[in-house]
């Protein structure tokens, strides 16, 4: 059983929690992920691990709540526990041999940017860091981030917080002005990646982009996770999470995700109805 330390309430759909997992915590680098399953009956869920701190035994993961396992885990509060907490899996980021970094985090996916910043940053690189965001009210992070990266630029597409745009304008503002950036690094929706490296392809700056479509046994097994990178299939919890954006065939990866989507919320409306009637018993 793994403990929650700490939770946090970032918007009304993003949850932060500290969960007590020392030999995770050990081990864990920016890139990775865990697996959690609630209790016995759960399903097994992956999340980018978000933070960790060795020396407390934590690591740290923040979470969308859209389906029936994360509404369950929302509902868990401090010093509850969670069955199971199965990690790190997945290859760590390689981050080594770069000076200068744009690392672009989108909705969520700025959780996930994240880590790859605080590393760099400890690394001594020089960090330009851009979220984009839909509006204000979603906006996660924003102090953290401006804690571990030289330049923060937060965008919002209502223009309610921070610059007005989407992050790959802005990206391509800051190459513009000279900025000649060693790597970028992109993680959030699909499509945001997708034109971000785009971008990024005809100025020739090398892109790494986190994939992380649906897992299943974090081991390549299942074959949920399938992608196709460079003609070749992958599987992103062994092979990646962490891609070359330039080579990664995204068009079918949101073909794909969206397989899902009826599944998942026929599972949302399945838990609402049993939590219902449980209530009205």
């Amino acid at each position: 059983m793994n403990k929650i330390i700490e939770k946090r309430i970032l918007n009304d759909k993003v949850v932060l929690m500290k969960i007590e997992a020392p030999r995770v915590a050990k081990k864990a680098e920016p890139g990775q992920f865990i697996i959690f399953r609630i209790d016995e009956q759960g399903e097994r869920i992956p999340l980018t691990i978000a933070d960790f701190d060795r020396e407390q035994g934590t690591v740290t993961i923040i979470f969308q709540v859209v389906g029936k396992s994360t509404m369950q885990l929302s509902a868990l509060n401090e010093g509850d526990s969670i069955l199971d907490f199965v990690g790190p899996l997945g290859k760590a980021s390689e981050l080594d041999g770069y000076k200068k970094f744009a690392v672009i985090g989108g909705g969520l996916g700025t959780a996930i940017a994240y880590p790859q910043a605080k590393k760099l940053k400890a690394q001594g690189a020089e960090v330009h860091m851009i979220t984009g965001f839909r509006s204000k009210d979603l906006v996660i992070l924003e102090e953290e981030c401006k804690k571990v990266c030289d330049k923060l630029i937060v965008a919002t597409d209502d223009g309610s917080n921070g610059t007005k745009g989407f992050v790959t304008d802005i990206l391509k503002s800051l190459i513009e002005d000279g900025n000649n950036y060693d790597l970028v690094i992109a993680i959030g929706p699909l499509v945001m990646m997708k034109f971000v490296s785009l971008l990024t392809k005809t100025y020739n700056i090398k892109t790494i982009v986190s994939m992380n479509p649906v897992m299943i046994d974090g081991t390549g097994m299942c074959g949920g996770c399938r992608i196709k990178v460079n003609g070749q299939t992958k599987f992103a919890c062994v092979d990646g999470p962490d891609f070359d954006g330039h080579e990664v065939d995204f068009d079918s990866a949101m073909k794909r995700q969206q397989m899902y989507k009826s599944y998942e919320q026929k599972s949302v409306e399945n838990h609402r109805c049993r939590m219902e009637g449980m209530a009205d018993a």
